[in-house]
């Protein structure tokens, strides 16, 4: 069950850290944090020289989240599931998901909004309309599955 505690200052402060992580790429580099991008090339043959900052980002998705939870706890209030059917269909429907918005959230929905893109803009409507309907789905007419 996910918690009802309404946080403001924690979500603020995660997306304050969020696109101050996605203005440095830009700014240091010249490049969008775009994960499923990040994801995509750093598998790709022929971009040696590119993998090293992309594997580096990579890992440290995972590294602040555990050490955000060391130093503050839990903040979500809810668990992923361990079932490895509902992992894996989850995983290839995001996967899927993002090659068909030619995007994932990150990259339309963090870095596209705020460069202005209007492609950006259609497929973050696109992404929480999606997520809207599914968690309307899963609530009220599967029971909370």
């Amino acid at each position: 069950m996910i918690s009802s505690d309404f946080t403001p200052g924690l979500g603020l402060a995660g997306g304050a850290l969020i696109g101050l992580a996605a203005a440095g790429l830009m700014l240091a580099d010249g490049r969008v944090a775009g994960v499923s991008g990040i994801v995509g090339r750093s598998l790709a043959a022929g971009q040696r020289g590119d993998r090293a900052w992309r594997l580096a980002f990579l890992i440290g998705l995972p590294l602040g989240a555990a050490g955000t939870a060391a130093l503050l706890g839990d903040l979500h209030g809810f668990t992923i599931t361990d079932s490895l059917p509902r992992l894996a269909a989850g995983g290839f429907l995001v996967g899927f998901g993002t090659w068909l918005g030619n995007g994932c959230t990150s990259g339309h929905g963090v870095c596209g909004l705020a460069r202005g893109s209007r492609r950006s803009l259609a497929a973050t409507l696109a992404f929480m309309a999606a997520g809207v309907a599914v968690v309307f789905v899963f609530r009220h007419l599967a029971g909370g599955v």
